[in-house]
C-alpha cells in the first residue's frame, strides 16, 4: 500500500523555503507576483497562495497590502522588560528601530469596559504604537485610560507622548500596582495585519493593567509581539512580611 501524496502546495513551499534559506532568494527581495509564481509551478493561484500562507506563518514571508510578497529580513529579537513595559534601552536605541504612535479618542467597548471598570462608551484616550525593525512590524502596543486621568501635558504635547509611548511604557501617573496577563495565542485580525503575519502564527500577548492606591484603575495595555522576536522579562522581588520585620 503507497502512502498519500503530499498536497501540492506544501511541494511549492518546500521549494520556495529551500531558496530562501539557502539565499538564492534574499531578505527584504520580492517575490514573482502570486500569477506568475502559479504559473511557474502550473497550479491554480488558489493553491500557490496556500503555500505562500505556509511560508507566512512560519515568518519566512510577509505579504505587503498593494505590493506584493516579500521575503523577511531575520528577526532580530527584542526585550520586553516587565512592570513597567519598556523595550529594552539597546532596542530602543538601534538607528534601524522606530516606532510609529497614533492617539485619538474612542468610546470604551465592552472590553474596555471590563479592563477599566468604566461605564460602557465613557470617553478613552487611546495610543496605538507600532515598532518596526528595518520596516518590519515587531511589536503593536494599544494603551488606554480614561480622558479625566490624563496626565497634564500628555494630551496637549506630542513629543511627551511620543517619548514616553515609544517605549510601551505606563503613560499614567506613578501607579501602586502593575499587573500583567502573558499568553501565548493566534492573533487577531487587527494584530495579523497591523504585525503582517498569518493568522496561524503564534503571538506573545500581554495584558496590562495599571491601579492606583485607591485601586482605581488607571490604564489598560494590550500589547502583542510576534512569537519568534521577543523575550519577556520579569524581575520578582521578595517581600518580607511585617510580622517578620516587626519580630
Amino acid at each position: 500500500m503507497t502512502g498519500s501524496v503530499p498536497p501540492r502546495h506544501h511541494d511549492i513551499a518546500d521549494d520556495l523555503r529551500h531558496q530562501i534559506t539557502t539565499g538564492s532568494i534574499k531578505p527584504g527581495e520580492r517575490l514573482p507576483s502570486e500569477a506568475g509564481l502559479a504559473a511557474r509551478y502550473r497550479v491554480s493561484t488558489v493553491t500557490l497562495r496556500r503555500a505562500l500562507a505556509v511560508l507566512q506563518g512560519e515568518g519566512l514571508v510577509e505579504k505587503i497590502h498593494g505590493k506584493g510578497n516579500y521575503v523577511r529580513n531575520p528577526r532580530r529579537k527584542i526585550m520586553y522588560v516587565g512592570g513597567w513595559g519598556t523595550l529594552d534601552p539597546w532596542t530602543a536605541a538601534e538607528p534601524t528601530f522606530r516606532i510609529t504612535v497614533r492617539s485619538t479618542t474612542v468610546p470604551a467597548s465592552v472590553q474596555l469596559t471590563t479592563l477599566l471598570k468604566v461605564p460602557t462608551g465613557s470617553p478613552l484616550a487611546e495610543y496605538t504604537c507600532l515598532s518596526l525593525e528595518q520596516g518590519t512590524p515587531q511589536g503593536l502596543a494599544r494603551i488606554y485610560f480614561p480622558r479625566d486621568l490624563a496626565p497634564a501635558g500628555v494630551l496637549d504635547d506630542d513629543s511627551v507622548c511620543r517619548e514616553t509611548a515609544t517605549r510601551f511604557a505606563v503613560l499614567s501617573p506613578s501607579p501602586a500596582t502593575v499587573r500583567e496577563t502573558v499568553s501565548a495565542r493566534s492573533p487577531t485580525p487587527h494584530e495579523a495585519s497591523a504585525l503582517r503575519i498569518g493568522t496561524t502564527a503564534a503571538v506573545l500577548a500581554i495584558t496590562r493593567i495599571a491601579t492606583d492606591a485607591t485601586g482605581r484603575v488607571i490604564e489598560a495595555a494590550l500589547l502583542a509581539f510576534p512569537g519568534d522576536c521577543v523575550d519577556a522579562v520579569f524581575t520578582a522581588h521578595h517581600m518580607l512580611d511585617e510580622r517578620q520585620i516587626q519580630g
